[in-house]
């Protein structure tokens, strides 16, 4: 979905954008002001990179965890070590699958933490306008639908950061 934010200077010229997007006759996902001070900008999970991790851990968890637990029996069964031969077959096997599917999450978030976005330029360009005391007017299309780019230029907004397409 195409998102572009754009840096507006202050408030009024930020929610006079925000209602001239909304009163245009384009299907919206998402019109909102973020303005400089607050957490409102941390809450957008397209503005926050360790929201964004957090998301892809989650993820990644979800298939790296199963599989782990499968990895985890597997090897105790096809390998002749009795590391936990005290708590009996199913015992050790239980043990080797639980083993496994906490290496499959500490993978989740190895693998989480070390892909960055290609969005991280844009966002922290953005992250820095925010600080500054610039307002933001984040906007999102469905696929296929181009933002009223003629509203957009019309509010002069001091900077157009697009999103790559996600």
């Amino acid at each position: 979905m195409p998102v572009c934010v754009m840096v507006m200077a202050d408030a009024p010229a930020a929610e006079g954008l925000t209602q001239r997007l909304r009163a245009t006759d384009l299907p919206l996902l998402k019109c909102l002001t973020i303005p400089p001070d607050g957490d409102a900008i941390d809450k957008v999970a397209l503005l926050n990179p360790n929201l964004t991790r957090q998301q892809r851990q989650r993820g990644m968890a979800r298939w790296l965890m199963p599989f782990g637990f499968l990895a985890g029996v597997t090897f105790t069964k096809i390998t002749t070590l009795t590391t936990f031969a005290s708590f009996g077959p199913w015992g050790e096997t239980l043990i080797g699958g639980l083993l496994g599917m906490g290496s499959g999450l500490m993978g989740s978030y190895a693998a989480a933490a070390s892909v960055d976005s290609d969005n991280d330029a844009g966002v922290r360009i953005l992250r820095n306008r925010r600080d500054e005391g610039r307002w933001l007017v984040l906007l999102e299309t469905p696929n296929g639908i181009e933002a009223p780019w003629q509203v957009i230029q019309k509010s002069r907004p001091q900077q157009v950061v697009r999103l790559d397409d996600l």
